[in-house]
């Protein structure tokens, strides 16, 4: 099955739409990030709420994205992603308390899932738009952060928040240039 005709004018007016979601992705990420990395010795309970926000705010973005895109052919993966971005963040804000181990293993399941989803979201779309190499090294980076949180879930709370801020920050980076190609995608 193939994607979407870009020269279709629908497709191309819900491309605006689509490149600010995936921007918007891009400065949470990295405003994560920087303040991980600026108070790394935050508490478990400051990272959980954090992480929190960001990961429902991120899973509300998915399923945004899932339904306003004509691309329909990895809607499913987008819904799952967005369902498990909204858990992941419900779960670290309702019990914040939850300890560092079971924090990174939240976090290294979240980032590992949405990664897979990202790659295969590029393998789709790689006849479709330009940049899904940023879409697919995106989900790799994530697939590759939530594999090394799961092997070494006892980290300490300044590493965790080191390392995630690091991936947060790589991570926002990259979204927010393949959110700039698609807005310039799209006025084309």
């Amino acid at each position: 099955m193939t994607g979407p005709d870009v020269s279709d004018p629908i497709v191309v007016m819900d491309l605006p739409k689509a490149w600010g979601l995936v921007v918007l992705r891009g400065v949470l990420a990295v405003l994560f990030g920087l303040l991980t990395l600026i108070w790394p010795g935050l508490t478990a309970l400051a990272l959980a709420i954090v992480f929190g926000v960001y990961a429902l705010v991120d899973g509300i973005g998915l399923l945004m994205d899932a339904f306003r895109n004509p691309d329909k052919s990895n809607r499913g993966m987008r819904i799952f992603g967005g369902i498990l971005g909204i858990a992941a963040g419900i779960i670290a804000i309702v019990w914040p308390g939850i300890t560092v181990a079971a924090l990174a293993i939240l976090v290294g399941a979240w980032a590992l899932v949405t990664g897979i989803a990202e790659i295969v979201a590029a393998i789709r779309l790689r006849k479709q738009i330009e940049g899904e190499l940023l879409l697919g090294l995106a989900g790799l980076l994530s697939a590759i952060f939530g594999l090394l949180v799961l092997i070494w879930p006892a980290l300490g709370v300044a590493a965790i928040a080191a390392f995630i801020g690091v991936f947060a920050l790589i991570y926002g980076v990259v979204l927010i240039v393949l959110g700039i190609r698609l807005r310039k995608l799209a006025r084309t």
